[in-house]
């Protein structure tokens, strides 16, 4: 599970485990699902961000994604609770099982899709919300203020994980998915209650404006004016800005857009209070902007997606769990499902120690107050990420051989006399590699947006593993019916002893590396983005007076 998730509180191992015993699906198909509905649960992240940033704000879409999560995890408990939910058990003989009917899958998709709604609500809103009650213009420390919280707030969320893969897992393990599902249920009812009993004490940004139709304009309006000349420099008359804003001309950034706030006619297109007489024919700076800001950070962005296609495959992780020794004393073993939980404790300790102790050191000897950069710790993460699935490939080499070796290569599911501690490094390593891409991610797109942008700041990164688990599927679907080709054994059979999962590791490691030097690329295009100010001082530079260079310096980056 990845730690950002948001409203789940148990493993997609879990799930996968659940669909593959409760729904007698196999391995491929069970995993396909469930990259499948993540998808679709990061992409309902748009719809949220923008739901919350133009019309209803953070509070009430938080409230509403807690009670549509609610209604998804009850009617999933339900199909656990109730037999005609879900198809008999195979027979203990024949070893047949029946498929699930159409209704039964209806009503477990239906669960899914109430969960990918709140999902939606939450994810993008919440560290934004939290944003908002700490975000404080008379703060000369704002700027680290905020980049604290983002660490924190990610190692809250790993103490819960934690709490969620060792408990909830364990409970699902010992006693069955009837409480299993139900804990969760009831927690989250605590959680929605908490949150609305605290309504009063919020700070609640109100929404503004609908971004998605300021972009549309800006798309149309610049369109228009295709034709049109740009104003000669030092003529920040020409562009159209509303009297409180301190963005008086745009950059030079995707110039073609700046024509769309280009003032042609003054007394048709401007009316009394300043305003745009008509918001399709004139645009305001901020609104180009804004645009141009969003349009900047997508190749940033697209390199993000591998890493979280490689962070996706800790499923493949458990099913070799399983078959592994997972005895740490005499009478306990290791739940499979829980080994993930080593990911988030790697990413809890780091996040705390970097915030506290490693950060305040880098910036005394440094000069700067973030400690590392932001694009060095995304770059940091995409490297940590491929030596994880190299370690991950090493390590299945070593499981298989030792299986053949003992006899179990057609015992699919005998346990084999190797420990699974052996796949705790590689989980130790996703747990660093998402602390320095992951948390460097939203701290990239937060400090780059408008802060009327900051829910679509956070949404772009669950958008991202929206993607990566599109990505991720395609990836399965590709390499399984490839390699399976002739009746031969795909690399990711089910039986993990005669398949090879080690070279299906170290292809998303070649992919992975590959999307490396991609980054360094987009970094490169990009330009320098540690201080705003400075960069967008320079990129205005010849449009405005030397008198007006201290205004100048306020502008965002775009």
């Amino acid at each position: 599970m990845r730690v950002s998730s948001g409203c789940k509180l148990w493993t997609d191992a879990q799930y996968d485990f659940y669909l593959m015993r409760g729904y007698h699906m196999n391995s491929v198909k069970g995993i396909s699902v469930l990259f499948i509905w993540s998808a679709i649960s990061n992409s309902m992240a748009i719809v949220g961000a923008f739901l919350s940033d133009s019309y209803l704000g953070r509070f009430r879409v938080i409230a509403l994604g807690s009670l549509s999560s609610l209604l998804g995890m009850i009617l999933l408990w339900l199909t656990a609770m109730l037999p005609q939910l879900k198809p008999p058990s195979c027979d203990p003989f024949t070893r047949i099982c029946e498929s699930a009917t159409p209704a039964q899958l209806a009503v477990l998709f239906t669960s899914f899709g109430l969960m990918s709604i709140g999902a939606g609500c939450i994810r993008p809103c919440s560290i934004a919300f939290g944003a908002d009650q700490l975000n404080k213009k008379d703060n000369p420390n704002n700027e680290r203020v905020i980049q604290s919280f983002f660490n924190w707030y990610y190692a809250s969320i790993g103490v819960s994980t934690i709490l969620a893969l060792t408990i909830i897992v364990y409970i699902q393990d010992h006693l069955g998915w009837k409480v299993g599902f139900g804990v969760p249920a009831i927690l989250m009812v605590f959680s929605a209650l908490m949150f609305l009993m605290g309504s009063s004490l919020y700070v609640k940004v109100k929404a503004s404006k609908s971004l998605l139709v300021g972009f549309i304009q800006v798309i149309v309006v610049a369109f228009k004016n295709r034709s049109l000349a740009f104003p000669p420099n030092n003529s920040d008359e020409y562009y159209h800005h509303s009297q409180d804003s301190k963005l008086i001309a745009p950059t030079h950034k995707l110039r073609f857009l700046s024509k769309a706030c280009i003032i042609r006619n003054p007394e048709k297109d401007i009316n009394t209070d300043g305003s745009a007489s008509n918001p399709w024919n004139l645009c305001s700076v901020d609104q180009v902007q804004s645009l141009k800001s969003l349009l900047r950070v997508i190749p940033m962005w697209s390199t993000g997606i591998m890493i979280l296609v490689s962070m996706n495959q800790q499923s493949f992780s458990t099913l070799q769990a399983s078959i592994m020794d997972r005895r740490i004393a005499p009478h306990f073993k290791i739940p499979p499902g829980t080994f993930s939980v080593f990911t988030i404790l790697t990413l809890t300790i780091w996040v705390s120690a970097y915030d506290r102790a490693i950060v305040p050191l880098l910036a005394k000897y440094t000069g700067r107050p973030r400690g590392l950069s932001i694009k060095l710790r995304m770059g940091l993460g995409l490297l940590l990420s491929c030596a994880a699935m190299a370690m991950s490939a090493i390590v299945e080499n070593i499981r298989r051989r030792i299986a053949i070796d003992q006899g179990l290569e057609d015992r699919p599911r005998t346990v084999m006399d190797m420990t699974a501690m052996w796949l705790v490094p590689q989980y130790c390593l996703f747990g660093l590699a998402e602390a320095f891409n992951a948390i460097g991610q939203i701290e990239f797109y937060y400090s780059q947006f408008p802060k009327s942008m900051a829910s679509i700041a956070v949404a772009l990164f669950t958008l991202g593993m929206a993607a990566s688990s599109l990505v991720g599927s395609l990836l399965v679907n590709i390499v399984d019916g490839v390699t399976g080709k002739g009746g031969k054994e795909s690399w990711l059979a089910s039986n993990l002893n005669k398949g090879h999962l080690d070279y299906y590791y170290w292809l998303i490691t070649i992919l992975g590396l590959i999307n490396f030097v991609y980054f360094l690329v987009c970094c490169w295009v990009y330009g320098p983005c540690e201080d705003k100010k400075t960069r967008v001082s320079d990129e205005v530079k010849g449009m405005k007076g030397e008198e007006d260079s201290s205004r100048s310096k306020e502008l965002p980056s775009a």
